[in-house]
Formats: C-alpha cells, structure tokens, sequence
C-alpha cells in the first residue's frame, strides 16, 4: 500500500483558538491529503458545499430493518475553539428505542466551500435512559483539534482525518470513487461521492458511504435514505 496523504499534523493544529480577528494560516501535511490552508477567518456557518448541505431545518430520514437515523440542521449554533459551528443532531433508533442520540458541530469555509468537523456531543442510551457519553469530543479540548469532514473538491485517492482527538475520536477517509450511482427509497441519485471511512483507533471498523450532489449522505453501509425534509416544503 502507497503512503496515504493526510490532513493536518497534530503539531500545526494544537492550541487552535486564537484571539478574535486573528487570521491564522494553518498548514496540511502531506500525510493524507494534498496541501492546503484553513483561514479561520473564513470559517463560520454561512457558505455552501455540493455535499454536505448545513442549511437549518433540512432533514434527511435513513433506515436499514428496524434501525432508524434522522439527522437534523439546527438553527442553533455554537461556538468551538473561537470559531462559530452549525449544529446537526443525528437521532439513532432501533426497535423504536433511542440508542444514540449526537449533537455534531461542523463549520464551512465562506470562501472554499470545505466543511470542518468541530467535535461532538454523544448521548449513550441503554435502556430507554442515557448511560454514558462514550465518544465525546470537541476541538480545543485538551489535544483535540478539528477535522476536514467534506471537501469541495473532491479528487479519487485524496485521503483526510475527519476527528483528531488522540485516543478518543480518529476517524479518516478515502475518496474510492466519483460518478456513482445510488439507489435508494428516496429516489435515485447520480455524481455521488464514494468514501470509505475508517479509525485509527478501531482497527478493523470500516464504512463506505454515498454522498450525493444537494443532498449529502443517502447511503451508509446497508443503511439508506428513505426520505427527505427540505425547509419551507
């Protein structure tokens, strides 16, 4: 297997906040993914990405048998490590019983169109009563930095951490393929963007996942899209 070419260096993203108004130039490494520079100052909740739409009240409901996800918009936002994120709650369910329930917190660069990955607040229910927070992270806490979850530009091969919280949270992926063509009960999508998802830190966990232009996720694993919310519709 080649070298993979990775996001960003631990060392360039340590201590990430910075002071309000400052703009600061952090560099990618090679590692996994081509070299690239993340203004913090164009970071924030406004702009657009062909993937990955962060635009409040859209929803998009999933199911695989009795599993059920419904991932959210907000209109709520947070702030992370100095930079304003927008906050998508995903809602897991099998058998009609809660089992995660996750506020995620993602911003976009205004002027490229990539989406950050900020961290994550998780809700562990056993039960029917939440049990724990395994999986919890936020950038800026402790070694924890921010991750690229979906670039605009997306090229076969290109490889970015979408997590980068040491020991906690590590998840990477690959870009397998563009041009796909998803089917699901939603519909049937062209140009989707096949990723393969993958930890440092499980080993064998592995995800291949379906992004469609406008819509974002439609397939993950054997879970697929069913329908789709759009706000004012």
């Amino acid at each position: 297997m080649k070298p993979s070419r990775a996001l960003w260096t631990l060392a360039a993203l340590a201590g990430a906040a910075t002071a309000a108004g400052q703009s600061t130039q952090r560099k990618a490494s090679r590692d996994l993914m081509p070299s690239l520079s993340v203004d913090t100052n164009n970071l924030g909740t406004a702009g657009s990405n062909p993937y990955f739409v962060l635009e409040p009240g859209f929803r998009l409901h999933y199911a695989h048998g009795t599993a059920r996800l419904t991932s959210t918009v907000l209109a709520e936002t947070k702030t992370i490590d100095g930079i304003q994120t927008r906050v998508v709650e995903d809602r897991e369910e099998k058998d009609l019983k809660p089992v995660e329930v996750t506020r995620d917190y993602y911003a976009i660069d205004r002027s490229a169109g990539d989406v950050y990955y900020f961290g994550e607040d998780v809700d562990v229910y056993k039960g029917g009563k939440v049990a724990g927070h395994e999986g919890s992270w936020l950038a800026g806490a402790g070694d924890a930095a921010f991750g690229l979850m979906m670039p605009a530009r997306v090229v076969v091969g290109d490889r970015f951490y979408q997590e980068l919280a040491p020991g906690r949270a590590m998840d990477r992926s690959e870009v397998v393929a563009v041009g796909e063509t998803v089917a699901t009960p939603a519909g049937t999508f062209r140009n989707c963007v096949h990723l393969r998802d993958s930890s440092a830190i499980e080993k064998s966990a592995k995800d291949d996942k379906w992004y469609a232009p406008g819509v974002g996720l439609v397939k993950d694993n054997e879970l697929v899209l069913v329908r789709i919310d759009r706000p004012g519709r």
